[in-house]
């Protein structure tokens, strides 16, 4: 059993992708405490926003390490996410600061529905990929 470079990425994603499923259920939490009324909607964009930029910085640099050692599924299962969190920024509201989240639009009932769904759909796919980054890292430690 040798530990090679490919393990490496796999551990490193795996401690990445905790993160990253802290970050999603604190998005959902954040957007249901908004939906029962329970924070003021100005707290709650500022405190989502500066976690926003190190979410997809990890996930995008977790990504790259994968294209370095050559995953390819376990890239191919990342890059839609990818993709969104891209589209997602550039289309943002005009802020003064980085974010996503503007306190004035937040509640609206479409836009507070469609952040619940992104939060749970970006948790799924996170534990999707926390497991298969488990097995990928044992197959890796396996293989080798």
């Amino acid at each position: 059993m040798v530990f090679n470079f490919t393990a490496f990425t796999y551990i490193v994603a795996l401690i990445g992708d905790a993160f990253l499923i802290f970050f999603a259920i604190f998005h959902v939490i954040a957007f249901d405490e908004l939906k029962t009324d329970y924070k003021n909607p100005i707290d709650q964009c500022n405190s989502l926003n500066p976690l926003v930029l190190p979410e997809y910085l990890l996930h995008i640099f977790l990504n790259l390490l994968f294209l370095v050692c050559g995953e390819w599924f376990s890239l191919a299962i990342n890059i839609p996410l990818i993709a969104y969190h891209i589209w997602r920024y550039k289309t943002r509201p005009v802020m003064s600061g980085a974010g996503l989240y503007d306190p004035t639009t937040v509640l609206k009932t479409d836009t507070l529905s469609r952040n619940m769904r992104e939060g749970w759909i970006k948790l799924a796919v996170y534990l999707i990929s926390f497991f298969y980054y488990i097995y990928g890292m044992v197959y890796s430690l396996i293989s080798t």
